[in-house]
């Protein structure tokens, strides 16, 4: 399994419910997988440089995960097709 880093931003005026809802999304995803969230931050609300589907705003998560190669296109797929993510990205760590 390799390491990598997912960094999700929703509307900065998201509420609860939807962070959470975001956050089940990564969890149920990775775990289908059968990989595993080795760690969560939330790096709250930050101005963007520029607006995003009319939001000037975004909430920033940040997951450390470890899955499958094969499994991050997956991961993608599910962010993409989820309409409280405004933008997401998935890099691989080096060990």
């Amino acid at each position: 399994m390799k390491t990598y880093e997912l960094t999700v931003v929703l509307d900065g005026k998201a509420s609860g419910t939807k962070k959470k809802a975001v956050e089940t999304l990564v969890e149920k995803t990775v775990s289908l997988t059968k990989g595993k969230i080795a760690s969560t931050e939330e790096w709250g609300v930050k101005d963007l440089a520029y607006k995003i589907q009319k939001s000037p705003t975004g909430l920033f998560l940040h997951f450390v995960i470890e899955l499958e190669a094969g499994e991050v296109k997956n991961l993608s797929n599910k962010l993409r097709a989820s309409d409280d993510v405004i933008r997401y990205l998935v890099i691989g760590r080096e060990k």
